[in-house]
């Protein structure tokens, strides 16, 4: 018989559940808010009255309103790394892996045009965009490492630099598509601005070919 130890993930117990239940509650409720009335606007009672939790309870998972600008993130980094694994994108040269993950992030945005919108304003406003961690940036960053590595990008690019770039780029694009997603026509806009400048930076990183 094996005598090496066999670990397995404990179930996760009722009390588990339940709190996991009621924070998610409060983070729809909360953002329910934000698109209906933004997020100046609304209050931690109102989000706690939403919820149909007592306003104390909203402390037991968030410290500040603030706080759920930060698991809306969250939510939006992991659905990155979900969308690129299903994608199949880890597979794919440097410049495939760099273009998919630009088509990701518009799906993801386009998905909740509506939600994007309205925490996009509240993110700024918080200082977010400063005080965080550039994640997309690291993202990118490391698919320009691989690309050069590999011999698929010029030689010699910083690849945070290039990461950082790329960001600034898909906020840009994003903050114009946010301002205009009211109008149906735009709804498209941000995939075709967002791959048109991101060929023309591949124009000028993509190595020359040996002839």
């Amino acid at each position: 018989m094996d005598s090496r130890a066999t670990t397995t993930t404990p179930p996760v117990g009722r009390r588990e559940r339940n709190k996991e239940r009621v924070r998610e509650r409060l983070y729809l409720a909360a953002v329910e808010l934000f698109v209906e009335k933004g997020y100046d606007h609304t209050s931690i009672d109102e989000i706690a009255e939403r919820a149909d939790v007592a306003r104390g309870t909203f402390f037991n998972y968030f410290q500040r309103k603030e706080d759920i600008i930060g698991a809306w993130g969250e939510r939006r980094r992991a659905a990155l790394v979900t969308g690129l694994e299903e994608s199949g994108a880890f597979t794919l040269t440097s410049v495939a892996r760099l273009q998919q993950c630009m088509a990701v992030l518009v799906r993801i945005n386009q998905e909740e045009s509506r939600l994007t919108a309205a925490m996009l304003t509240a993110w700024v406003k918080a200082g977010r965009p400063i005080l965080e961690e550039p994640y997309v940036a690291e993202v990118f960053g490391r698919i320009v490492d691989s690309g050069v590595r590999q011999g698929e990008l010029s030689p010699g690019m910083s690849a945070i630099g290039v990461g950082n770039v790329l960001r600034d780029v898909y906020l840009g694009a994003l903050y114009r598509w946010a301002n205009q997603s009211s109008d149906t026509d735009a709804t498209g806009s941000l995939a075709e601005e967002l791959q048109q400048i991101l060929q023309l930076l591949l124009d000028g990183m993509t190595a020359p070919k040996s002839s």
